[in-house]
């Protein structure tokens, strides 16, 4: 009458749990995502739609609704407003737009904005 018996060495179940510690992955207790998020939300978003708020709504009130998805407001500094359009066509038509009258409805609508200047660019 035995009362402890050993255990039965399994070569193959010896090596299952000792490659089977090596495949676990340990995952390090994060932070939560969300103040993360909200951080950026606040320094991106928020920001940027006090800087361009004016300008959009001038925007989109004089720029015809087919070109719209095609353009994109980059960045205002220093009064200058620059415009990122998707495809050398659309950007043909919209600067001949600026020179038929587009860009005076746009500095006397934003003035209040600071806008002075709109410019351009091929690439969005």
């Amino acid at each position: 009458m035995t009362l402890f018996q050993p255990p039965s060495r399994d070569p193959d179940a010896e090596a299952l749990r000792r490659i089977s510690s090596f495949k676990k992955r340990t995952r390090p207790a994060g932070t939560s995502l969300g103040a993360e998020a909200l951080h950026v939300f606040q320094q991106k978003v928020v920001r940027q739609q006090g800087k361009f708020g004016k300008l959009t709504d001038a925007w989109r009130e004089h720029v015809p609704e087919p070109l719209l998805p095609h353009c994109t407001l980059s960045s205002f500094a220093r009064g200058t407003l620059t415009v990122l359009v998707d495809s050398s066509s659309h950007l043909f038509e919209l600067k001949q737009m600026m020179l038929a009258g587009l860009e005076k409805q746009l500095l006397f609508t934003a003035r209040g904005a600071g806008l002075r200047k709109v410019t351009l660019k091929l690439g969005a």
